[in-house]
């Protein structure tokens, strides 16, 4: 159809992806992306479901639909906190040692990640729209504590070289994934 506008991912020379309108225009390029700017954008779209789920549980007349909002979340959250641990948190062990935070990010990721197979436990409908949003509410706290305290680290920390490489891994991941 003439006019239409779409979008594909095509490898540039380097195997970088970047993203064009069939028009020809480029409109994203991951190519040289820092871990912490792809980890920033990946929280602004959860703090929008976030936002999404917070305000319509009020409306949710069923545990089901409980449960399925809690699905959707644990489908998104469970690769991002995987990604973050493998690639982003682990070379920055030592510093969050020296700062007495080492078990505090993992056992948060654990926390959520228990509470939303609880909300799959739920057997009411209030017990699984209280749990569903403490999960959110905790998860919230969470990103706010890595995007004060652990992407500034990390920036200072890692050479932009390091940042880059582990971005260039991300989309390594997600690609993988996708196919």
């Amino acid at each position: 159809m003439s006019g239409e506008v779409g979008h594909r991912v095509k490898k540039s020379a380097g195997g970088a992806s970047r993203h064009r309108l069939f028009a020809g225009q480029t409109f994203c390029s991951i190519e040289g992306m820092k871990i912490t700017d792809i980890l920033r954008a990946e929280h602004t779209v959860f703090h929008h479901l976030f936002d999404h789920v917070e305000t319509s549980t009020s409306r949710l007349r069923t545990l089901a639909e409980v449960k399925a909002l809690a699905t959707l979340v644990d489908k998104v959250m469970s690769p991002h906190s995987q990604t973050e641990d493998d690639l982003f948190i682990e070379p920055l062990e030592h510093c969050f040692e020296q700062i007495g935070q080492r078990e505090t990010f993992h056992q948060e990721h654990k926390l959520i990640e228990a509470t939303l197979a609880q909300v799959h436990r739920a057997r009411s409908l209030p017990e699984g729209k209280r749990l569903l949003l403490g999960v959110i509410a905790a998860s919230r706290k969470h990103f706010e504590k890595e995007e004060r305290i652990v992407f500034p680290l990390a920036e200072r920390v890692l050479k932009a070289k390091t940042l880059t490489d582990l971005g260039a891994e991300w989309m390594k991941r997600r690609e993988k994934a996708l196919k």
